[in-house]
């Protein structure tokens, strides 16, 4: 009995308390303050605005970040008004660029923005304009052809060079459309001619010293240019109003850089698609 009563002492006295070794201590860990989805959003668009866009003489009440650009807006837009962003014209003081932020193109509370452009449906309801591969092979077939330039209805009237008052034109450049009338240009029979676009109305108006004709943009089927020679800062530029070629309104000493604005405001970006 002693001899088991001096075993139990002896494990009593050699058992140590459990400590723990300072490298599996556990250490608080910080807490994070997170932030909500809706408040990184907020940081990544800007101070939202409340602001109306009229679209088909309809008004939408929109909340949208200021830091967010026009193509976002579009993107935004397509659902709520049934025109694919792409087809959309935002006009923000003139035509508003994609690249743009409202913030720096002025929106505030309580703006007013105007969105052109046509559904699907509408597009469909219109003789169908051609497709960019049907355009290549019509300029391919055109380039195969004499230069239009050297064509005698058309040589008749360059050979007279451009107008006194004719606006400068200037080489390898794209600009926006001006937010003025494109003037100083010739017609065929020599007559002065201008181009306004309103594209509020979705409307070319070619004016002469007779008459404005006001022209909705997607009755034009298609749109002919080529520099002219020996003055390339200029460009012969051909409307087709009707069907077939025949009906090809001629514009002579268009200024360069506002020949691909031009194709764009009538043709639209969605035929390069």
């Amino acid at each position: 009995e002693s001899a088991s009563e001096t075993k139990d002492e002896s494990s009593t006295s050699t058992e140590q308390p459990e400590s723990k070794s300072p490298e599996t201590e556990t250490k608080p860990v910080p807490v994070i303050a997170s932030t909500s989805k809706s408040e990184a959003q907020d940081d990544i668009g800007g101070e939202k605005i409340e602001f109306k866009v009229v679209f088909n003489k309809k008004k939408y009440d929109i909340t949208f970040g200021s830091e967010e650009t026009v193509g976002a807006l579009k993107a935004h837009l397509q659902d709520i008004i049934g025109v694919p962003s792409t087809m959309q014209k935002v006009m923000i003081k003139g035509l508003a660029k994609d690249e743009m932020t409202l913030k720096k193109l002025g929106v505030a509370k309580g703006s007013k923005i105007m969105v052109v452009g046509s559904t699907f449906n509408d597009v469909l309801e219109v003789t169908k304009k051609p497709t960019a591969q049907q355009m290549k092979e019509e300029e391919s077939k055109e380039a195969q052809k004499e230069s239009l330039c050297q064509q005698k209805q058309h040589k008749k009237v360059l050979e007279k060079g451009p107008p006194d008052d004719v606006m400068p034109g200037i080489k390898n450049s794209k600009e926006s459309l001006p937010p003025f009338p494109i003037s100083g240009m010739l017609n065929k029979s020599g007559g002065k001619v201008r181009l306004t676009f309103k594209l509020e109305l979705d409307q070319v108006w070619i004016g002469t010293k007779e008459r404005t004709q006001k022209i909705p943009l997607n009755s034009i089927k298609a749109v002919v240019s080529e520099p002219i020679e020996g003055h390339e800062e200029y460009h012969l530029v051909a409307l087709q109003l009707g069907p077939t070629e025949a009906s090809r309104y001629w514009i002579y000493w268009v200024p360069n850089q506002y020949v691909e604005a031009i194709k764009e405001a009538i043709l639209g970006k969605w035929q390069l698609f």
